[in-house]
């Protein structure tokens, strides 16, 4: 069927008032709002064109690429969002998006000799990259088992998969990463969760390049309010553990025990005392030369939108 001219005209015209937006995220559960907002052309309505990027090497990576200006936004795991900022990249926290801590599985591989927790002292810890959640969860891991966190052995593995290749055919090691996304593993058999590790801080922010904040901060803010909507409706939705299920291939009990443990940010508030925690949690870790007061960290870290 031809269509109108007058249509492809008003479609045009409309493409041409929408205003760019390049933003990168993990390919886990986590980022549904943002799928829903695409697929339901939230963002269109909202007059911006969101073009979304997966990155599955996590915060490290996408860190890198808003240093580089390959992104605009990124949504990012908060201690390496704050890490990155203090240590001055040209970007700020625009908002808070998942306001609950993350559960870090602690994986080895079926086979490793590794029982315990107490069995890890010495032990490589597989990160994705410098920088990446699975490296502060790793450091932070081992401070509070009371080893140093700068003597740990470190591997850069780059992702999960990476992660699984190195646990299954090499020597004796240990993998930080989300609960819930590795758990299809451990069913599977090809991996082992010996223990569990919740940062004391929420887990996810939002952050922009400062010049991209100076510019575009209305646009960033309605993005934002679509992200929000579509987190609301999800959370009222009696259905939504069977479709996090059915889209991320997950059993439905784990994806409502996810779900019931799962709160994103409908207000995008920032607690600076919180941000201040976190310096103080990565100076501990040998990550920061020195902690930041709330002050500060709302001065030099947050640009809310």
């Amino acid at each position: 069927m031809k269509i109108p001219q007058k249509t492809v005209e008003e479609a045009a015209a409309q493409a041409a008032k929408l205003v760019p937006l390049r933003i990168a995220g993990v390919p886990e559960h986590f980022n549904l709002p943002f799928m829903l907002g695409l697929e339901r052309r939230a963002f269109v309505r909202a007059g911006v064109d969101l073009k979304w990027r997966t990155v599955p090497e996590g915060t490290g990576a996408m860190c890198k690429l808003l240093r580089a200006g390959e992104l605009d936004l990124a949504i990012l795991v908060t201690e390496g969002a704050v890490r990155d900022i203090v240590n001055g990249a040209p970007f700020r926290i625009v908002s808070s998006y998942v306001d609950t801590p993350l559960t870090w599985g602690v994986h080895v591989a079926s086979s490793s000799s590794v029982t315990n927790v107490a069995d890890l002292e010495g032990v490589p810890f597989l990160i994705s990259r410098p920088n990446s959640g699975s490296h502060l969860a790793a450091l932070a891991f081992a401070q509070a088992q009371g080893w140093d966190p700068q003597g740990l052995l470190l591997e850069v593995v780059n992702d999960l998969k990476g992660a699984r290749e190195r646990l299954e055919n090499g020597h004796p090691a240990v993998f930080l990463w989300e609960r819930f996304t590795t758990k299809p593993l451990v069913d599977a058999g090809v991996v082992r969760c010996i223990d569990e590790y919740r940062a004391p801080w929420p887990a996810f922010v939002i952050a922009a390049r400062v010049p991209v904040v100076e510019e575009l901060g209305p646009e960033i803010g309605r993005s934002l309010k679509v992200v929000r909507d579509q987190a609301a409706g999800l959370m009222n939705k009696r259905s939504a553990p069977e479709m996090i299920a059915q889209r991320y291939a997950m059993p439905v009990e784990d994806a409502k025990t996810w779900f019931t443990a799962t709160r994103w940010s409908l207000d995008g508030r920032l607690d600076p005392q919180m941000i201040a925690s976190v310096t103080g949690a990565l100076h501990r870790c040998g990550l920061l030369d020195q902690a930041l007061d709330a002050e500060t960290c709302g001065a030099r870290l947050v640009h809310p939108c």
